[in-house]
């Protein structure tokens, strides 16, 4: 079947457009210096959100529905910084796209990127020289720089890039994210590539590596019947290209897992138990101070809930944290796959799609 650029976009918008809003909100509406932050039911499913959830379903409420603020990181926001570049560099004719070029685009999407999310700016608060700013701008430089020993961006011309994409399973579950690049051949074969900044995983993470690959795959499947030809990860911290060739059979078993994550989700919403998942990820957690593994407590639940064993209806009282214990623990048929799952995830170093929590450290694609 052939396709094109136009045949694979989807619908604009962002991961927390077409969520629910609830009832309560996190704050008491119009206290002054404080800003009101909506608690959502989650309505839709991204790889980093899936990768969240897998990795730590209290995570997955923190930053879904609690919508707690996060720290910007110097590697997240270094993979954004790259992710631009790179994005940029195409808008140059062919012959021009060398690396010169490219690495001469970092102080202005550096510019940019501090004016759309002026936090990245208190990264360097204590920089007043700005040493630790020059090593880090460097760093971006030398990644910018191996991608063109991964790649020639003279030989290529993207069909779309940073495109997002969204499907609906026939179960009703809206699946989306933000692809980083789409080529489609002549004959009309799909390559889905994602540029990692972070080191490829080791061999026993591979799967996990391909997990957003997978998720990514099973959407332009179900936009337009096409099953792209190759998924493509290039890892700029360690030179790497990982690639497969993904078949309908393994498209499928992705969709059942989500399926079967997602029902984990929606119990965990109703009932309000999001249990923790202590792994090696907490010491890069920026909700320690919250979190009864820490000693923290959580904030009160801000959405309605029934009571795991209660057939329907809700409440207002918060059950015991019990009822999603091992949701996030299986295989590829089941509801995840633990630190496995999301290990290759977590080397992407990026914050992904806004509305839904940055994606840093441990979750970011």
């Amino acid at each position: 079947m052939e396709t094109s650029a136009e045949g694979l976009a989807g619908t604009a918008g962002d991961e927390g457009a077409a969520a629910e809003r609830a009832v309560a909100v996190t704050v008491e509406p119009g206290t002054v210096g404080v800003v009101e932050r909506v608690a959502i039911a989650p309505a839709s499913l991204s790889p980093s959100r899936a990768s969240d959830f897998m990795q730590c379903p209290l995570l997955y409420r923190f930053r879904v529905i609690d919508r707690l603020p996060e720290k910007p990181s110097e590697a997240a926001t270094r993979g954004t910084l790259v992710h631009s570049v790179l994005e940029r560099l195409f808008d140059a004719p062919a012959a021009e796209r060398t690396a010169p070029r490219a690495k001469s685009l970092i102080p202005g999407q550096w510019d940019r990127l501090r004016e759309s999310r002026p936090e990245v700016v208190e990264l360097f608060a204590d920089d007043p020289e700005g040493e630790r700013l020059s090593r880090w701008l460097g760093e971006a430089e030398r990644l910018v720089e191996r991608w063109f020993s991964l790649e020639d961006p003279t030989r290529l011309e993207p069909a779309e890039r940073e495109m997002f994409i969204e499907a609906e399973l026939d179960s009703g579950l809206k699946l989306r994210g933000i692809i980083d690049r789409v080529d489609v051949a002549p004959t009309g074969d799909v390559r889905i590539v994602d540029y990692k900044t972070g080191k490829a995983p080791r061999p026993e993470y591979a799967e996990g590596a391909l997990f957003q690959m997978k998720f990514y795959a099973l959407v332009v499947w179900r936009l337009k019947q096409v099953v792209p030809r190759r998924l493509q990860l290039v890892y700029l911290g360690s030179g790497d290209v990982v690639t497969y060739d993904p078949v309908i059979a393994d498209l499928e078993r992705v969709e059942r897992k989500l399926l079967a994550l997602w029902e984990a989700i929606r119990l965990a919403t109703e009932t309000g138990d999001w249990r923790p998942r202590p792994t090696k990820l907490c010491g890069w957690c920026d909700h320690q101070a919250v979190c009864p593994e820490f000693g923290g407590t959580p904030p009160p639940y801000p959405l309605p809930v029934r009571r795991a064993d209660e057939g329907g209806g809700v409440t207002g009282a918060v059950p015991g944290e019990g009822a999603v214990a091992g949701a996030a623990s299986g295989d590829e048929g089941g509801a995840g796959s633990g630190e496995r799952a999301v290990a290759g995830a977590a080397s992407g170093e990026r914050a992904e799609v806004p509305g839904a929590g940055s994606g840093q450290g441990a979750g970011a694609a």
